[in-house]
């Protein structure tokens, strides 16, 4: 018997990130009569957000990358071109069964950097059993949100690139969106307005959230001797949490609450299957991202093995909803409207840095205009000199 090609994966280390792909390697695995094997590798998720891709490319075949990696991988020709290699059906479809700008957010400059198999933007997640022993109603707009907050009910993940996220979202909110032009990321008053927003509702909130990410966030809530802190009004969506027998207790999910009079457009998030340019393997390679993206997988296994799929497919799909008790259906919404990351390359440079000082301001370190001063010219920075 022949030795199997052998394939190598670097993907996150969470349920979300990591089962779903075992799951649908070792059915490829088994469809080919074990000709390949894929082995995964697992990285943090600080390391997932910050590690570049061409660094990754050197080693492994089979990449999940954040899409505003994409400028940063089409400059450096880490990343396979999808859109040279499959066929314009599949990417037809997939991009007509995209969640949201999930799709889309891995295309740069005429190119297909990878599928989209994961999809995520901030929602609302509250403990039910939680809220109905304190009487609690959940908030549907801002001013209700920030009065629970004070009543010490809200819990709200606040680490520097969570609280960028959510300042680009009130950005948004407040009638603008960040990053149009080269010269300022936003202006004064649209920004001032989004970290004075951001700030209140981190003061009003439970202490420590400033330290703590959504997975850090949800585990608060989880906490045995925790009796009085019920609800997150923006954390990225995991839809684990909703699923009978993954935590003691279950969560539940929805859309954010109205600023402004209408519903916020929080920032996209979610995942995406690349492939290194450099990959040996290179048809191996493609068949299996081909398989994993598929409306047929990211709908069965892949989503009953913890995934959270990029298909829209898998989203409307009746099954799939009950077995996360409507997860999928109550957060759609706000995935389908959510706002896309700038891409070019020299973004992420600029993400790493601009979380801390947004993340100063709303923690009192720091005025708002000396921040925007500081975002402005980091932003100015993240693009080549003429």
């Amino acid at each position: 018997m022949s030795t199997p090609v052998l394939l190598r994966g670097i993907t996150w280390n969470h349920t979300r990130g990591y089962l779903p792909l075992v799951a649908a390697s070792q059915r490829f695995h088994e469809i080919h009569a074990g000709a390949v094997d894929i082995a995964w590798e697992k990285r943090s998720l600080r390391e997932f957000e910050a590690t570049p891709v061409d660094e990754l490319a050197a080693r492994y075949d089979l990449l999940v990358i954040d899409h505003p990696f994409v400028g940063y991988a089409s400059a450096t020709g880490a990343l396979l071109p999808l859109d040279l290699h499959l066929d314009g059906a599949f990417l037809a479809d997939q991009a007509a069964h995209s969640v949201g700008g999930s799709h889309e957010s891995y295309l740069w400059e005429g190119h297909q950097w990878a599928l989209a198999i994961d999809a995520a933007t901030p929602v609302a997640c509250w403990r039910p059993d939680l809220m109905e022993k304190l009487g609690l109603s959940l908030p549907r707009a801002w001013d209700e949100l920030l009065a629970l907050a004070r009543a010490g009910h809200v819990e709200l993940p606040a680490a520097p690139i969570n609280c960028l996220m959510n300042f680009f979202a009130l950005c948004v909110s407040h009638g603008e969106a960040p990053a149009l032009g080269r010269e300022h990321l936003v202006s004064a008053p649209a920004g001032e307005a989004a970290l004075a927003d951001l700030a209140a509702v981190v003061a009003a909130s439970a202490p420590g959230g400033l330290g703590r990410n959504p997975i850090q966030s949800y585990e608060t809530l989880l906490r045995p001797e925790n009796e009085r802190v019920a609800y997150i009004p923006l954390t990225y969506g995991y839809s684990n949490y909703s699923r009978p027998g993954y935590a003691a207790r279950l969560l539940a999910f929805g859309d954010v609450v109205s600023h402004r009079g209408a519903p916020l457009r929080t920032t996209l998030g979610g995942t995406g299957l690349a492939l290194s340019a450099r990959t040996p393997h290179r048809e191996w390679a493609l068949r299996f991202a081909r398989y994993a993206a598929s409306g047929e997988i990211q709908s069965t296994l892949f989503t009953a093995a913890g995934g959270q799929p990029g298909h829209r497919s898998a989203w409307t799909d009746p099954a799939g909803d009950r077995a996360a008790n409507g997860y999928f259906s109550a957060t759609l919404p706000a995935l389908d409207r959510a706002w896309l990351r700038p891409r070019h390359d020299g973004y992420m440079h600029f993400q790493d840095l601009a979380g801390d000082l947004v993340h100063a301001a709303v923690s009192g370190r720091a005025s708002p205009a000396s921040t925007l001063t500081e975002l402005d010219r980091l932003w100015r920075a993240s693009f080549p000199a003429a």
